[in-house]
């Protein structure tokens, strides 16, 4: 195999080399069937058992025991952010949201085609630089949800404390840090993630959803937008991303083999520490973007002194092998996105060049 660059892509993400390998093994043919599981009628029992295993998988490595389903749907978190009102959103009740960055913002857009939506908490005033407090959490009445982003993909903050809502139900969008840290799910009513980052690849999107919760949807929506639907059909409603999900069961059990969520969370810190580290003493030659408190470890995000410095960077950084590390459009600067698969090898790589860097233009 030829050398692999150093992948800091925000989504489509880096996946382990091992799941790759052995997805590769499986791509041709299927468990020595004479045919792909891609070609396989998702009707048949071996996809019908892939789908429940891989489902169970992701309930057991998030502490669910009892009470939730897990559901494997399209159109990314982006279709989310109108099906959660959609379902949710009844006419007479009004979705909270809370503000910490550019998606969050997004979602709670596509609530107000919806329905009533209310601004809960907001940090945009802040340039997102950091995350909503606690303390200047107002919810409305006749909440029917609380909806929040719990790691900024863009902006490189995170919650370190969930807020605590009460009985209204608590929403998330957790497409950037699910099975990163270690969080109490059970807190959640719903949660839903694009695979992209940390469960796979680009294709599917899971929901954890607490069964209870299903009673309140609503019935005066098409089928297919329905999370009703798919608890019923075990996702099966609809011809499913099957190879996605099939690598995703494969991301599952590496995460398993890697210790867990509590293991990967450590690897994590320690290798946005070394990126944050460097940054912070680097004698202001780079600059973090989120306060310290609200990093993400997922999303390391920094500024240089110049645009044309930071567009230095990256020139250089392609030229030694670095894939991924332009900040987002929408805010400039740079970004590595570190998720689990990226290994702390690509970090301490990232440090190196990062050091000599501001050697030669500092």
């Amino acid at each position: 195999m030829t050398k692999r660059i150093y992948n800091f892509n925000p989504g489509p993400a880096a996946l382990p080399v091992e799941v790759l390998e052995q997805a590769q093994e499986n791509f041709v043919e299927y468990k020595q069937l004479g045919i792909s599981l891609m070609e396989m009628s998702h009707r048949s029992k071996l996809v019908e058992q892939l789908n429940e295993e891989t489902q169970q998988l992701l309930l057991d490595i998030v502490g669910l025991k009892n009470g939730y389903k897990v559901l494997f749907m399209g159109g990314g978190a982006s279709t989310q952010f109108a099906l959660v009102p959609l379902n949710f959103l009844l006419p007479e009740r009004v979705g909270n949201y809370v503000l910490s960055g550019s998606f969050s913002e997004k979602a709670y857009s596509e609530a107000q085609f919806v329905g009533q939506a209310h601004i809960a908490s907001s940090s945009k005033a802040q340039k997102w630089i950091q995350v909503p407090n606690q303390q200047d959490l107002r919810l409305s009445e006749d909440a029917a949800y609380v909806h929040m982003t719990t790691n900024n993909t863009i902006e490189g903050s995170r919650f370190n404390d969930i807020p605590d809502v009460g009985n209204v139900p608590l929403i998330a969008d957790m497409t950037s840090d699910i099975l990163s840290r270690q969080l109490d799910y059970e807190k959640f009513a719903l949660v839903y993630a694009g695979a992209q980052k940390n469960l796979g690849p680009a294709g599917v999107t899971t929901v954890i959803i607490r069964e209870e919760l299903l009673e309140h949807a609503r019935k005066d929506i098409p089928l297919i937008m329905r999370y009703e639907t798919f608890a019923k059909e075990k996702s099966l409603y609809n011809t499913p991303p099957v190879h996605s999900v099939y690598v995703m069961n494969l991301v599952l059990k590496w995460v398993i083999e890697q210790g867990g969520v509590a293991a990967l969370e450590k690897r994590n810190a320690d290798k946005a520490g070394l990126v944050y580290q460097t940054i912070d003493a680097s004698g202001g030659f780079y600059k973090g973007i989120v306060n310290r408190a609200d990093r993400s470890d997922m999303n390391i995000t920094w500024k240089l002194t110049s645009e044309e410095l930071e567009q230095q960077f990256v020139k250089e950084s392609k030229l030694n092998g670095f894939e991924g590390l332009s900040g987002h459009r929408s805010v400039g600067g740079l970004r590595a996105s570190a998720y689990n698969a990226v290994p702390v090898e690509a970090c301490k790589a990232l440090v190196d060049f990062m050091i000599e860097f501001q050697r030669k233009h500092g």
